[in-house]
């Protein structure tokens, strides 16, 4: 029997509707490994009728496997536009959420040379600014993966790629409590200034 997302805690969040515009959502090619790459809504809208709205929040570029069997996602990583946020998400993870998870958020409002963990909703975040580029990126730097050895792998492939580096990352960075996280952290951009309407 072929694994679906119901068979893991991604279930839950795609019952809730809140995995959104998937570049991938289906089993990758380790078994019993459920990859998605797309978008997590944390904050919806209030609905008017039947139009479906886009997230008032949400965690972009998300990159997540769960494995089968296990209660809590493996590995995530994913882009905030505020570190106040990580309380949402982790409101919204909840029990996906794990201290033996990998979780890296790229934050577009903390200082752009520093990094940090912070432990949060029973989790340890690696919490990482976000350089002018996108979360994958991001992590192929972080976790040390050429470019040009995953350019022959499809999307399952190179998720499966970044989740194994990810579950291995053993690198420590400054603790730093989310409530310090939240007086320090710069202010909030609006993604939508400079846009042509």
């Amino acid at each position: 029997m072929s694994l679906t997302i119901q068979d893991t805690v991604l279930g839950r969040l795609e019952a809730e509707g809140r995995l959104l515009n998937s570049v991938l959502k289906a089993p990758t090619h380790k078994p019993g490994r459920f990859g998605f790459r797309g978008d997590i809504a944390l904050k919806f809208q209030a609905k008017m009728a039947d139009e479906a709205r886009p997230p008032e929040l949400s965690s972009d570029q998300v990159i997540a496997v769960a494995h089968q069997g296990e209660p809590y996602l493996a590995f995530m990583a994913g882009f905030l536009l505020s570190f106040e946020s990580i309380a949402l998400l982790a409101e919204v993870m909840g029990d996906a959420l794990s201290p033996k998870g990998k979780y890296f958020l790229f934050v577009d409002n903390i200082d752009i040379s520093k990094k940090y963990e912070v432990d949060y909703g029973g989790a340890t975040f690696y919490v990482l600014p976000i350089d002018e580029s996108t979360v994958y990126n991001e992590l192929l730097q972080l976790l040390y993966i050429e470019k040009n050895d995953l350019k022959k792998l499809d999307t399952a492939g190179k998720t499966d790629a970044v989740a194994d580096k990810a579950l291995a990352f053993s690198q420590s960075f400054p603790k730093l409590s989310y409530e310090e996280g939240v007086k320090i952290m710069g202010p909030v951009r609006n993604i939508y200034e400079n846009r042509p309407v």
